[in-house]
């Protein structure tokens, strides 16, 4: 299972994002995200292209609430010229922003309610909406399950992984060994972390960022790589979810 770093708290990219990626890059990290707020136009470019130089797959979350705001986001994200776009609702109209770039999409499912998000919806819906998103072309789904108001998470992501053949990443509020290993059991391809890292509460013990991503790279079965990210090897990603690359270290 992917382990996604995303720079960000409480559902903002932090604002030293730049810092803090230069600060983790000899850990060899190949997946890295960030959200459409929380820095500006500038910094998110410098931060895209920071994300490069280190040879890895880079996400943005789109978590505005409206849909022009939401749709701004996309512009931007085709704009960058980001690996894999996630989040948002407005499927359609994101498809067609998308149309001719090499974006691969990833909605969410269930109805994403406020911000921080949560998430309503019961597997049914979560169901239906993963096969809506295929159906319509997505590369995958963006499962807030840990933030879910009205079910079991795991029974969202065992819904999701019954309901699609594409890339299941979950999202949102993972911050123990336990959650990580049975998200891998219930089938999710990816789960992200980000503000239980920064706000050291993935190993309250255990020290800074770093050590904190380390653990979570531990939880995921990816040994920390103490070295720079030159011969990445390809993973088993690059048709279905859009030329990731195999997550050998990575912090959240």
């Amino acid at each position: 299972m992917d382990f996604v770093f995303m720079l960000t708290r409480d559902d903002r990219t932090v604002t030293d994002c730049l810092h803090v990626l230069d600060s983790v890059r000899e850990l060899g990290i190949t997946h890295i995200g960030f959200k459409d707020v929380g820095v500006d136009p500038t910094t998110l470019r410098r931060l895209h292209t920071q994300i490069r130089d280190l040879g890895a797959t880079s996400y943005l979350e789109v978590v505005s609430t409206t849909r022009e705001q939401a749709l701004d986001s996309v512009r931007a994200a085709a704009d960058l010229g980001v690996d894999q776009l996630m989040g948002g609702t407005w499927v359609d109209e994101t498809l067609a922003l998308l149309s001719g770039t090499p974006i691969r999409y990833l909605p969410f499912v269930g109805e994403p309610l406020g911000h921080p998000t949560r998430l309503a919806g019961d597997p049914a819906r979560i169901a239906a909406d993963c096969r809506r998103a295929e159906a319509a072309g997505c590369a995958g789904v963006d499962l807030l399950a840990h933030r879910a108001t009205e079910a079991d998470p795991l029974d969202l992501v065992r819904a999701a992984r019954a309901a699609t053949t594409g890339r299941l990443v979950v999202a949102g509020a993972i911050t123990t060994d336990a959650q990580i290993h049975a998200l891998a059991e219930a089938g999710a391809d990816a789960f992200t972390v980000g503000s239980a890292a920064f706000a050291g509460t993935v190993r309250p013990a255990a020290g800074g960022l770093a050590a904190q991503l380390t653990a979570v790279l531990a939880a995921a079965g990816r040994p920390a790589r103490r070295h720079g990210p030159s011969g990445a090897r390809p993973g088993p990603w690059g048709e279905r979810a859009g030329q990731l690359r195999d997550p050998l270290t990575l912090e959240g």
